[in-house]
């Protein structure tokens, strides 16, 4: 009788409140400034920003002409999909096999780390 009320309760109740956790973390469709951090210089963005689009879970990230990138406005600096990674950081992903990447962000091959709280795009 309990582990009926467990299964019919309890659990659901469990899996909603994560699923809400999880969705809050990632904004809503939209036009987003975000700061670019340098993982060569520990993290700092140097005052260098980017535009960020989101548009369900496809995601852009676009040189919006920020001191410090040597490319031009509008270029497109990273594209994907949002990925929450196993290690519970998103992701700019290509495929959703990306949430099991052993590498990501910094200077490495796997896919870059996007921060929603902190509005930061992370990069090599």
């Amino acid at each position: 009788m309990i582990k009926q009320m467990i299964n019919r309760i309890i659990l659901p109740i469990i899996f909603g409140c994560y699923i809400n956790l999880v969705s809050a973390q990632r904004p809503k469709n939209g036009t987003y400034t975000y700061q670019i951090a340098f993982e060569e210089w520990g993290g700092k963005s140097l005052g260098t920003t980017c535009t960020v689009i989101i548009k369900g879970d496809k995601i852009k990230v676009l040189d919006n002409g920020s001191r410090g990138l040597m490319g031009t406005k509008g270029d497109v600096l990273d594209s994907g999909i949002i990925v929450l990674h196993k290690s519970g950081k998103w992701i700019i992903g290509h495929t959703i096999k990306d949430k099991n990447a052993k590498e990501i962000g910094g200077c490495s091959d796997g896919p870059t780390v996007i921060d929603f709280k902190r509005k930061k795009w992370r990069t090599c």
